[in-house]
Order: structure tokens, then C-alpha cells, then sequence
């Protein structure tokens, strides 16, 4: 039971995440997308980042039976976790070339328009796991 509140917590913490990089993308998003330019810079950042995103993704899946949407959380979990296990076999180097194209695409008004999405991804994951 106490893994089930852990994976609560972390699920509502990534929730958190999610609208607090939303706000950023709106107020600064050229230090969004200077972010999104370190990605697979270095051996750590690429590891760290990759390996980080195991904890939440692992705490959604756990927490999903006991959700508000087990089916949505189940599935953006599995997601999560099945595209960290990838980007370990990715060449970092590749990963920050990706990193930088995709930077190089998004001019900071494109961060300012999907701000909103990651909002609302944070406050689905926050509204799923309260009152459970």
C-alpha cells in the first residue's frame, strides 16, 4: 500500500511538472526552447533525462487501478516508459541532433501555442489520482 501512495504523489508531482514547464513555455519560451537544445547533450544530461522519466512513467502505471481513468493513465505510463527504454539504444549523439533540429523548428511562438496542452496534461494527471 505504501508503493500505491508513493506512486500517488510522484504521479501528482509530475502533474505539477507538467503546468509549471507550461507556464514557462509561456512566459519564457526561449528558455524552453534553450532546454529542449541540451537534450542528449552530454552523456549525463541524455541519462539522467532518460532515467528520470522512468520514475513517474513507473508511478503511473502502478497508481492506474486506483485512478479516475486506469485505461488513460495505464496507457500514458506504458508510453512513457516503452520510449525512455528506446532512447537508451539511441545513440546520444543522435538524440541531441533531434534535439536541435526539433529547437530549430519550434521558434518560441510555437512553445507559447502548445503551452496550454501541457497544462492540461498536468491537470488531468493531478484531477486522475486526487480523491482516490
Amino acid at each position: 500500500m505504501e508503493l500505491i501512495l508513493i506512486s500517488k504523489w510522484v504521479t501528482f508531482g509530475f502533474g505539477l511538472f507538467f503546468i509549471l514547464i507550461g507556464i514557462l513555455m509561456v512566459l519564457k519560451p526561449e528558455t524552453a526552447r534553450n532546454v529542449l537544445r541540451k537534450a542528449g547533450s552530454t552523456f549525463f544530461i541524455n541519462y539522467a533525462e532518460i532515467t528520470l522519466r522512468l520514475i513517474p512513467a513507473s508511478a503511473m502505471i502502478i497508481f492506474a487501478d486506483y485512478s479516475k481513468y486506469p485505461e488513460l493513465l495505464m496507457a500514458f505510463g506504458w508510453f512513457m516508459l516503452a520510449t525512455s527504454l528506446v532512447l537508451y539504444f539511441v545513440p546520444r549523439k543522435l538524440h541531441h541532433k533531434f534535439s536541435l533540429k526539433a529547437a530549430g523548428i519550434l521558434k518560441p511562438v510555437y512553445f507559447q501555442l502548445i503551452s496550454p496542452f501541457s497544462m492540461l496534461i498536468g491537470c488531468f494527471l493531478i484531477y486522475s489520482v486526487c480523491g482516490c
